[in-house]
């Protein structure tokens, strides 16, 4: 499934792979699930969405200065694509990444969407170099031309447990706007 948003996305942000119940149902990444209420939500509070909530790909949300895209582009079993899976997919983000020129920062929801946006960047920008940036909530590392910034992933493990919380979100989508240098636009 393609990532969507707004072509001129100064802010891409990468998740793992469409939902089984979610993504996957909807025919749009993070639309019809809880992680997708927490994201959108968030997307929201920052600027960068036109409402708070996405249940359907006719609901009306517009993404405004961002771009949602996922590793891997099916739901993958037990939610853990194999190598073959995410190597299969790689190509895409890298795609999606060299087409939306004006994106500054890229935000990982989770491990899976940092080690896959190192790996497009890689291929996009030339070597990451060594040791490879660690994921982190809140981690942020200069690669090419990106700025990647890390955060946990909005799924209900992270966010039922409190791992993850609104605040600690919102403060990642914070500085991906302002390193973005870019006010949300109307």
């Amino acid at each position: 499934m393609p990532g969507f948003g707004d072509p001129e996305a100064r802010v891409l942000l990468v998740g793992l792979a469409p939902a089984a119940h979610g993504g996957n149902r909807t025919g749009r990444v993070f639309t019809g699930d809880r992680s997708g209420d927490f994201l959108f939500a968030a997307l929201f509070r920052s600027g960068l969405a036109n409402q708070s909530e996405s249940v359907s790909v006719v609901d009306g949300l517009a993404l405004r200065g961002a771009y949602v895209a996922a590793a891997v582009r099916c739901a993958p079993p037990a939610n853990k694509p194999n190598t073959d899976e995410r190597d299969r997919c790689a190509p895409f983000l890298r795609r999606e990444i060299e087409l939306l020129a004006s994106v500054r920062v890229i935000v990982a929801l989770g491990s899976y969407g940092w080690d896959a946006a190192l790996r497009a960047v890689e291929v996009v920008e030339g070597p990451v170099g060594r040791p490879r940036p660690a994921f982190g909530h809140g981690a942020e590392v200069l690669v090419g031309r990106f700025t990647l910034l890390g955060t946990y992933h909005p799924s209900q493990q992270n966010t039922f447990t409190g791992r993850l919380t609104p605040v600690m979100l919102d403060e990642v989508l914070a500085r991906a706007v302002a390193l973005a240098g870019q006010a949300a636009r109307s």
